[in-house]
């Protein structure tokens, strides 16, 4: 990054820098009444946005039908093609998401904690960020899911998106989220589109800690690892989600039944994080239960990488432009030695084990280090929306604390102590 990232105060900056500073001070002016906004209101605006999504849904498709079609001529591989790619279902979702969003509830402000030896009162309070910013990769449906989090956490958002999917979030943004604030008498200003394709606006983004001092960081590995560097380097909190792949494991004690439905179900979507990347096999059962899944996986058309590998057993083929479409496989000596390689192999995003002996389940389930693991159930189901009613501005797969795996709006606000007089002084 250029030194007028580290250095904001300078007169002279980069174009792509002023541009994603002029859209984070617009963000900051409207913050102040997305905080106060009152009862219901931003709920309001949530269901304006998804009343003007279904209103609107033709036009918000053609957009995306040329954001693909380009996509296309410009060679994108499959996989984020589905990911870039809007139907009339898809839509749909994100309305009804939005909708389910409006109706959840608001968590407490405030909550007392103790009362101190001398009386003054100690209470909790959760306060808004301010500006929340997010690089993402191009998938038009993250647009609205961020910003509407981050609006539901009561601060301002500044968006930038891959520039594949720039006609269809600038369309969301202005066909749909900004008359939806303004409809429910909040700022427009409040979500901001970085207009701009490439890194740079995404370097710029998480360089302005004084504008945006939290930034929600997902896409490819080393992008998003390279930007979390930079944004520490510059003093912004970055979550990230750098890496994908789920884990599945197939213990001795899995029935033929269960391999095949977990497998076909891992792999519905092919460029989605939560898919089946990697495939463990108990090594007794590696000759007779591997056939069950590669049955399954033909069934996909997915093919399998098996051992020896020239690659990680990690490699995330979501992210393999035009490989997507396979598997890793690798032999394992029981749940202890799944759980482990799990672990060591992968992000840690999540992990299912296949199995149909309780113990050796539970076995796994307590060894296992990542953010979310399933019994015979599929991984993708690592996912804010299916797992808590709601979506999500992406997964943080971090070893240390703070909010962990499918991050929501109540993950994004601050911690604050207030310290009263004692009730009667």
């Amino acid at each position: 990054m250029s030194s007028t990232v580290t250095t904001p105060q300078e007169t002279t900056e980069a174009p792509e820098f002023a541009a994603v500073r002029e859209a984070a001070q617009r963000a900051r002016a409207a913050a102040p009444a997305v905080r106060a906004a009152g009862e219901g209101r931003i709920d309001d605006a949530l269901r304006a946005a998804a009343s003007l999504i279904r209103d609107r849904a033709h036009e918000l498709l053609d957009v995306n039908a040329a954001d693909v079609a380009a996509a296309e001529r410009n060679g994108m591989a499959a996989g984020l093609l589905d990911r870039l790619r809007l139907d009339p279902e898809r839509l749909a979702g994100i309305a009804t998401q939005l909708e389910v969003l409006a109706a959840t509830p608001e968590p407490p402000t405030e909550w007392p904690v103790r009362t101190l030896e001398t009386g003054e009162r100690v209470f909790e309070r959760r306060i808004p960020v301010g500006v929340i910013g997010a690089v993402f990769e191009a998938r038009p449906n993250v647009t609205v899911d961020v910003a509407s989090q981050v609006l539901k956490a009561r601060s301002a958002a500044v968006l930038r998106t891959g520039s594949a999917a720039l006609g269809s979030a600038t369309a969301l943004v202005e066909q749909v989220l900004r008359p939806a604030l303004a409809d429910a008498g909040l700022p427009e200003a409040a979500v901001q589109l970085v207009p701009l394709p490439g890194h740079a606006g995404a370097e710029a983004l998480v360089g302005l800690p004084d504008l945006v001092p939290l930034v929600v960081v997902r896409g490819s590995g080393d992008v998003t690892r390279k930007l979390s560097v930079l944004g520490a380097t510059a003093g912004t909190r970055v979550l990230a989600h750098a890496d994908g792949g789920g884990v599945l494991y197939l213990d001795a004690s899995a029935t033929e039944a269960d391999v095949t439905r977990l497998v076909t179900d891992s792999t519905d979507r092919l460029g989605v994080c939560n898919r089946l990347n990697l495939l463990l096999v108990d090594r007794p059962v590696y000759d007779t239960l591997l056939p069950v899944a590669k049955a399954a996986l033909d069934a996909r058309g997915i093919a399998l990488s098996l051992p020896p590998h020239d690659h990680p057993l990690g490699h995330e083929w979501a992210l393999d432009s035009g490989a997507e479409a396979h598997v890793t496989v690798a032999v394992v000596d029981g749940p202890d030695d799944a759980a482990d390689t799990a672990a060591r192999e992968t992000s840690g995003l999540a992990a299912t084990i296949c199995a149909a002996d309780e113990q050796v389940a539970h076995r796994f389930i307590d060894r296992y280090t990542g953010t979310g693991v399933f019994w015979n159930a599929p991984s993708r189901l690592l996912d804010g929306y299916k797992l808590l009613g709601l979506p999500e501005t992406g997964i943080n797969v971090d070893h240390t604390p703070g909010p962990r795996g499918p991050v929501t709006y109540r993950d994004l606000g601050l911690r604050q102590f207030v310290i009263l007089p004692p009730e009667h002084a």
